[in-house]
This record gives structure tokens, sequence and C-alpha cells, in this order.
């Protein structure tokens, strides 16, 4: 009956979001129902100690990161600098190759240590810009954006900033360029196959004369100068971004060291808040380099950016309260969900699996897709089972590089279901629905999980790490 209840509030939630529903109300509903069935004397303690706990410490954390993203892409979109990319992508590729063009941009800065959200937002104003004059639907945008961002450059290629790929180096002992080969592999297939899949569904779009669509939502505002900035200019503030998150990440820690106090009061009579820097450094990294590119766009771009900064800056703040909520509920909808006794059954049950790393993969992507949350099912997964899975892979001979690339790609696979708070993010910035654009980031989901499963049997066969 306990697994019962967790299959049914994360069914419910994700026909909630599929619908068109607000997760931020409906992701508490969700959760708080499980725990009503399970223990309705908890109902209270757990909305209140651990929904509403996670939740605020979410925003705490990472809202300034949406704000300053949401910020960053409006004054991309005003200045003209989006139209200006792609002026120059379309020369540089060609009309045709629009979604190649969408997909490296969204790799380029997500490998380059943006967040992935700050991605979205950024990515989203030129890629519109690109569609509509390319004539492909609009629709296809969530796709391109996912594969670009929310794929390969998340968790595959080594080396990648992103916390996914962080994560199992505090269980394996490893670092962030762990299994380099079979991280390149899995990248090429799912880019590979990923651009395969999009070409093929804009074709079909083109086959039943589909343009990019009328009286669409949230369209982004186009320039009121009719000069355009030269290409390079208008990719400085989104270089600059990735470079300075590098570059903030290597000098925060050195110049602050692994913790920082301050008195909390005035007199300076209270205790003193200590900062714990190595959890904030890589947040902190992000928020400067946004800084610096909202900047950079002001100073090349200060006449058009001010004349509609007032209207602009108010939708971006929207805009960020929505991803960032969203997001949040489905934080605490998780950890609800993994303090019920049905997640422990689940969690148990995975455990079957002969295949050291087929066990690790089943049971990484699983949680991620239950929690919605590739780092927060991850997390839950290696928290519990860490020690299980390097006694088996050592058991087999199995070096601990492929535990980490193995984990980290699928903590990237099933997370993206409906509910996911990316994928939510996505949708509201570009105006659709999932309805209209979910089956193509599924299918990005389903290539993604599928990865997985080709670089472990390419370990099998080959040795290759």
């Amino acid at each position: 009956m306990a697994f019962l209840i967790v299959l049914a509030a994360l069914a419910f939630l994700m026909l909630a979001a599929y619908r068109g529903y607000s997760v931020i109300l409906f992701a508490p509903v969700a959760a708080l129902g499980a725990v009503l069935l399970t223990d309705p004397a908890l109902v209270a303690p757990m909305f209140t100690g651990l929904f509403m706990d996670k939740m605020v410490g979410f925003l705490k954390l990472y809202f300034p990161v949406f704000m300053l993203g949401a910020v960053f892409g409006k004054l991309i979109e005003l200045s003209g600098f989006s139209r200006a990319i792609v002026a120059g992508t379309i020369g540089l590729l060609g009309r045709g190759r629009a979604m190649l063009s969408i997909v490296l941009v969204c790799a380029l800065l997500t490998y380059g240590g943006v967040s992935l959200f700050v991605v979205v937002f950024a990515v989203y104003p030129f890629a519109a810009e690109l569609f509509r004059q390319s004539g492909i639907p609009k629709r296809l945008i969530p796709g391109a954006i996912a594969l670009g961002a929310f794929s390969f450059t998340m968790d595959a290629l080594p080396g990648t900033p992103q916390i996914q790929n962080i994560i199992p180096t505090a269980y394996f002992g490893t670092n962030a360029w762990a299994a380099p080969w079979l991280g390149t592999l899995g990248a090429v297939f799912i880019l590979v196959a990923g651009l395969a899949y999009l070409e093929w569904r804009r074709r079909q779009a083109l086959a039943a004369h589909e343009g990019y669509g009328e009286t669409q939502d949230n369209e982004p505002a186009t320039s009121g100068g009719e000069k355009l900035a030269h290409p390079l200019v208008a990719l400085l503030p989104l270089v600059l971004v990735g470079v300075c998150n590098k570059l903030f990440t290597d000098l925060i820690p050195r110049y602050y060291g692994s913790t920082q106090s301050f008195p909390s009061s005035v007199v300076g009579k209270a205790t003193p808040v200590v900062q714990e820097v190595s959890k904030v450094a890589a947040i902190w990294a992000v928020e400067g380099a946004l800084l610096v590119g909202i900047l950079c766009v002001l100073v090349f771009a200060w006449r058009p950016v001010t004349r509609r900064f007032a209207e602009g800056s108010k939708a971006a703040v929207s805009g960020a309260l929505l991803a960032s909520m969203n997001t949040a509920s489905e934080y605490g909808f998780g950890a609800v969900i993994a303090a019920l006794p049905g997640f422990k059954l689940i969690a148990d049950a995975l455990h079957a699996i002969p295949n050291p790393l087929v066990n690790e993969a089943v049971t990484v992507t699983a949680l991620a897709g239950i929690t919605g949350s590739a780092s927060g099912g991850m997390g839950i997964a290696l928290a519990a089972m860490a020690d299980t899975f390097i006694a088996n892979a050592h058991a087999a001979g199995i070096p601990m590089e492929v535990l980490h690339r193995v984990a980290a790609m699928a903590s990237g696979g099933m997370d993206t279901l409906p509910h996911n708070g990316a994928v939510i993010t996505l949708l509201a910035v570009t105006g659709l629905t999932h309805r209209q654009s979910y089956r193509d980031i599924f299918a990005v989901t389903v290539i993604k999980t599928l990865a997985v499963f080709v670089v472990i049997a390419v370990y099998s066969l080959t040795g290759l790490v």
C-alpha cells in the first residue's frame, strides 16, 4: 500500500503538470495527500517542517540566480543582441541549421558553467528569432534547448562544471574528468541521436506546411534600432558569463577561505553568523558572472535597453518568480516523498538488480524521476546506496571513475518527467504548454537515458574508461 501511495502521488502531479495546472499549487497537494494516506497526524508537521523548509531553502540559495538570469536574458532581448546573434548564426551555418545553432549555443554556455536555468532565459530570445526567420515551428524550441542544455553538457562530457557531474566526486573519490572516453562517447551519442530526431521533426513540420505559428504567447520583443550590433559584440556578454563563472569559481574560495563569519546584529552581542563558503561558492560565482554579463550589455547597448528597461525588468522578475517557485515546489515535493515508507520500498527493491552498473543506473534515474530532480534524485541514491555500489564495483573489478560517469549520466535521464522544475521553467519561459512541446523534451530524455546503457555496454565489451 505504501508503494502505491508514492506512485499515486507521482502520477497525480505528473498529470496535473501535463494538463497545465500550476505545480506551485499541486506539488504540496500531491505530497501532503500521500502523507495523509500514510499517517494523517504527520500532515501539518511535514508540511511546515519538511515541505516548506526545503522549498524556502531552495529559494534562499537559488532565487538570485533565477532573477539575475531572467534580467540578463531580457537585456539580451531588449538590446537587439539576440537579433544580431541570429543574423550571424544564419550567415555562418545557414537557415537550414537553426536546430544545430541553438543546440551548440546552449552546449557552449552549460559546458562553460552557466546554470541551465540561466541558459533558458538567455537563449530563448534569439532562439525565437532564429526559428521565426527560418520558418520552424516554435513548439520545437524546447526540444532544441533541452538537447543543448539538459543533456550531454550537463553530466556526460568530462570536466563539465554542472552540479550533476560534481556530486559523485564526494562519494567515489573521483574528479570532474572521470571516465573521459566513456563520457565523450555518451555525449556524442546523445548529440547525434538528438539532432537526428529534431531534424526529423522539422522535416515533418515542413511537409505539413507548418510555419513558426501565429499569436504565440510570451514572444520576445524586437529591438527598436535598425542597425544590428556585430555578432561578436552580441556574443561577448554570453562568453563573459561563462569565463567569469569559471574565474570566480576558482577565486572565491581562495579569497574567503572555507568559512566566513560576521555579527548578526548592529551591537555585535549575538552569536556571529558563520557562512560555509564551500556550499555557496558556486552560486556566488554564477551570480557574479551574471552581473558582469548584465553590465557588459549595458555598456554596449545603453540606449536601446534603458528605453524599455522599466517594463522589461518587470516581466523578467515576474518570470523569475514563477520559475523559481515552480522548481522550489518540486524540491519540497521530492523531500516529502523521500521521507515516506513507500519510497524506502522502492529504493530497497532496486538492490535486486545483479549488474552493479545497471543497478546504479536504474536506481539513480528512477529516484531522479520520482523526485523530479537530477541532483536531488542522485543525492538521495548515493547517500543511501553509495557504499553498496562501491562494494559491488570492487567485487566486479569496476573502477570508481566508471561508477561516477554512470551515476552522473543516469541522473539526467528520467528526471525530466512532466513535473520536473527545469521542464516547467522551460515551457513557462517559451510560452508553450506540455501538450505542445513535451513530446520533444521526452524524446531527448529517452535518448539521454538510453545513452547510459550504451556507455555501460561499451565498458562491458571493451573495458574502455
